[in-house]
């Protein structure tokens, strides 16, 4: 997807997206997380002056915008995605954020205070590759902050039924606090978010379907349709209980 194209996207959504958050929740984010959730979580890290944050697969970056803005952390985002970054970038004008290009994992930084990985766990297959170059990445004491979708992997069912199954990827709980104790990461905070994005994924559901003609004007048939589709897996799964959202700081041990 071309800058150009990501913009566009982005437009389609947009009037859905305002009006699926409650008043003053939506900061460009492409996920569920609210406003609230994302402060919460850098709070819990104890992102602020001075502390080094890097966000990533940051996307177009509202939420880091957000932190930067909020917080006045020492922001650098990264996404693997080149368009995605040019906007980021345009956005961010005059916040003194820094934006590259990177895949991850690797994870490109060293003493890094704070690592946020925002509604992208999801999308790792294999996380004990991700989890461990992020406590390579962090500074002794560094924390990591990071939202998941915690829930037993998706049945042969649930995967014909989601669209783009291959980034979907839930993990038990116990499964991943196995993997951050050995990556030398302690769990040091967690709140369950489940009820606000199942309230905002429902919502979605909603004015996606209200506006869905407009949207596929600019993104398409099928991608409106698999966005549909998507959206109202989640606010199922989320309601039911078959997947929670977790928001969690995990803290490197100190040396020694």
């Amino acid at each position: 997807m071309s800058q150009v194209e990501r913009t566009a996207y982005d437009a389609a959504l947009r009037s859905a997206r305002v009006a699926a958050y409650p008043p003053g929740e939506f900061v460009g984010q492409e996920s569920f997380m609210t406003r609230t959730g994302i402060l919460d979580l850098a709070r819990a890290a104890a992102v602020g002056p001075g502390v080094s944050v890097l966000d990533l697969c940051c996307g177009v970056a509202g939420p880091g915008r957000l932190v930067a803005a909020e917080l006045g952390c020492d922001y650098r985002g990264v996404d693997r995605s080149p368009d995605a970054i040019e906007v980021a970038r345009a956005r961010a004008s005059g916040l003194g954020c820094r934006f590259d290009v990177a895949e991850v994992p690797p994870v490109p930084g060293t003493d890094v205070d704070v690592v946020l990985l925002l509604e992208t766990m999801l999308a790792f297959e294999d996380k004990v590759p991700l989890v461990r170059s992020v406590a390579g990445a962090l500074a002794p004491g560094g924390r990591f902050a990071f939202t998941v979708e915690e829930g037993a992997p998706l049945t042969v069912e649930e995967r014909e039924a989601m669209p783009a199954a291959d980034t979907v990827w839930p993990v038990p709980l116990a499964e991943l606090l196995g993997q951050l104790d050995g990556a030398g990461l302690d769990l040091r905070w967690m709140q369950d978010q489940t009820r606000s994005h199942q309230r905002v994924a429902t919502a979605l559901v909603t004015r996606l379907g209200a506006g869905r003609s407009a949207i596929a004007g600019e993104v398409g048939d099928r991608t409106a349709d698999d966005l549909l589709a998507a959206h109202r897996l989640w606010s199922d799964w989320l309601a039911s209980g078959r997947v929670r959202k977790l928001a969690i700081v995990a803290e490197k041990h100190a040396a020694g």
